[in-house]
């Protein structure tokens, strides 16, 4: 069966990944709230420890704008535990160890590190309704500015 293509304006795929909380984040029982889902590279890493970082600072404002974060990247479920308590996340990480949700979302590219070339998450965003219909979507995200764009988006929905 071939992926479902992500598109906006469409309703977001759902999944079900273990979480930071314990038991499974499942994406049909989140509604109800907007969501923001980031996609990111490796746990413990320069850009996506930042990135945690600016979300954390500006979690007050999306929690006030109704807004869940929720952090994904194919790190282990006990990386992530690490990752989220070293750096006081007050959101939940997302384990995609087989990365089928990353496939979902269409966030695999290839990617090149010293010249050698293979297959990681691109930095990607995704903005979701209440109603669970995608209204946003940053790819090839550039850490600097990225959160509060972010939220700027969740407070106009």
């Amino acid at each position: 069966m071939p992926a479902k293509k992500i598109a906006v304006g469409k309703a977001a795929p759902a999944f079900k990944l273990p979480s930071t909380a314990g038991g499974d984040f499942n994406l049909k029982e989140a509604g109800g709230k907007k969501l923001v889902l980031y996609f990111y590279p490796k746990d413990n890493t320069p850009g996506c420890t930042q990135e945690g970082a600016d979300f954390t600072a500006l979690a007050p404002a999306f929690k006030k704008a109704e807004t869940t974060l929720a952090g994904i990247s194919g790190d282990s479920l006990a990386a992530h535990a690490k990752f989220k308590a070293k750096m006081k996340f007050p959101f939940e990480l997302l384990a995609d160890e087989e990365r089928a949700v990353c496939k979902l979302y269409d966030v695999i590219r290839e990617k090149n590190l010293y010249g050698r070339k293979f297959m990681g998450i691109e930095r990607s965003t995704f903005l979701i309704d209440a109603d669970g219909v995608l209204q946003r979507e940053w790819r090839k995200v550039k850490v600097k500015g990225h959160a509060a764009e972010v939220l700027a988006a969740a407070q106009q929905l």
